[in-house]
């Protein structure tokens, strides 16, 4: 099952649910938001509600998309309660393209390595921990909330200040929190953890400011586990033409940590399970069209897909005008 939030013809929000390779209109129910609160109290979740409410019109996702009326598969009626977050460093190969990223070598004594290939050896040793077990903890980081979602199909804005726009294609969980405090994870989408490698690249303690950026996710939700194997391509388009192309990979058979060691370390914290708020939790990428030399322009194109996750993730590239801060006593 694969989940989708759009506008119809007369600009009113629906939900879209794909089964068995068709598009229907959700009966009732506008917001993938308010699908998760009517599952929380119904026997089955989200696949029993479906068929309680039951499908309208068959709808065309390639044409919602082409129209530009694809909207984010989840939001929250306050923007402020959606929680984008992160982890990096848990991908197979992940450790060697942030060290290239930073002109390192991970063939050093273990007192010389950098701090991201420590972490990456961390998370090789005991980021898939034996049951009953807690894994070591993983790189993690804040990346904004709901104010800072680009939709499918809609440019993701880069800072004037930003020293680079570049892509990290990566799978998102995501979650909504029940009114016990508990996560409840309604599945995965293709993720563009949009980034700045080069503010990042000066010094690793930039990281944080790094992140601070745009993200898009989506359009599909695929309802559900994680497969163990993803295998997608992300690619960068300039004046309709393929500047850069490259597979990239996800999935536990190609991460240094289970699923659920990831999700443990983010929820574990009690800010994070607050009832009603809903999480975008991205799961890392070893792959980066920085790494290979390329520096994205203002119209360039990413797209991102997967075809176990449905349509294309395609954003383009745009750059804010500059703007002076003020801050201003109360006093």
């Amino acid at each position: 099952m694969h989940l989708i939030q759009y506008l119809d013809d007369n600009n009113t929000r629906a939900v879209g649910v794909t089964l068995d390779g068709v598009t229907n209109r959700l009966n009732e129910i506008t917001s993938v938001y308010a699908l998760a609160q009517k599952a929380f109290s119904t026997e089955g979740g989200i696949p029993a509600v479906v068929k309680s409410v039951g499908l309208g019109e068959t709808v065309d996702k390639a044409e919602l998309a082409a129209a530009g009326r694809l909207l984010s598969p989840i939001d929250h009626p306050d923007a402020a309660h959606l929680h984008v977050t992160g982890t990096g460093l848990t991908h197979l190969g992940s450790a060697a393209t942030r060290d290239a990223m930073h002109k390192a070598n991970g063939s050093k004594p273990v007192e010389e390595l950098t701090d991201s290939m420590k972490m990456f050896r961390m998370g090789l040793e005991n980021g898939k921990p034996k049951d009953g077990e807690r894994g070591v903890q993983p790189e993690w980081f804040y990346k904004g909330n709901g104010n800072i979602v680009a939709k499918p199909g809609q440019p993701i804005p880069s800072p004037n200040f930003a020293l680079d726009a570049g892509e990290e294609p990566e799978m998102a969980g995501i979650y909504v929190i029940d009114a016990d405090g508990n996560p409840r994870r309604i599945g995965f989408a293709v993720a563009n953890e949009f980034s700045d490698h080069v503010t990042e690249r000066i010094n690793y303690l930039y990281l944080a400011h790094s992140k601070l950026r745009w993200c898009s996710f989506g359009p599909e939700i695929r309802v559900g586990d994680l497969p163990k194997h993803v295998e997608g391509t992300s690619r960068i388009l300039r004046n309709g033409e393929v500047l850069w192309q490259k597979p990239f990979l996800s999935g536990e058979d190609n991460m240094s940590h289970t699923i659920a060691n990831l999700e443990y370390h983010h929820f574990k914290y009690d800010l994070f399970c607050q009832p009603g708020d809903v999480h975008v939790h991205m799961f890392g990428t070893a792959t980066l069209s920085f790494a290979d030399g390329i520096s994205t322009q203002p119209g360039d194109v990413f797209e991102i897909e997967e075809t176990q996750f449905g349509l294309p993730l395609r954003n383009g590239v745009a750059i804010d005008a500059d703007k002076d801060v003020k801050v201003l006593g109360l006093y």
